[in-house]
């Protein structure tokens, strides 16, 4: 691992652990279980904190609901031992894209490429 690395890793979150983080993990922590994208699941040995370390960036989004009720003490049950029983209209997750180009906008957007064609509506020309 080069200097910059390490460099980046003291003073940024977005990039994975911090440095801070990785100590912490190595002394307190105890891991619990990995999601289907590789993010990691922690807790301290009391059981008391419970936190994530992302494989890539960043993106609250990218943990699934059952982790997410463990992560915040909803239920003590790990989504591994006894996974949560989902509804039959539940979707698969899908990352939030807000703020790229591919987000939703609604017909008429000023976003959206191609507009919208209407026919109730006529502009006023001068004469």
């Amino acid at each position: 691992m080069g200097i910059f690395n390490t460099v980046l890793r003291l003073f940024t979150w977005w990039n994975g652990q911090t440095l801070g983080t990785q100590l912490f993990t190595m002394r307190k922590g105890v891991k619990v279980g990995e999601d289907a994208q590789g993010n990691q699941f922690y807790e301290t040995r009391d059981g008391k904190r419970r936190w994530v370390i992302y494989n890539g960036e960043v993106e609250a989004s990218r943990i699934s609901p059952d982790w997410h009720g463990w992560l915040h003490h909803t239920f003590d049950e790990r989504p591994g031992d006894a996974p949560l029983v989902h509804k039959p209209w539940e979707k698969p997750h899908h990352e939030n894209l807000t703020g790229t180009a591919l987000a939703y906008a609604p017909a008429g957007s000023i976003r959206r490429t191609i507009p919208a064609a209407r026919s109730d509506y006529e502009a006023w020309q001068p004469e």
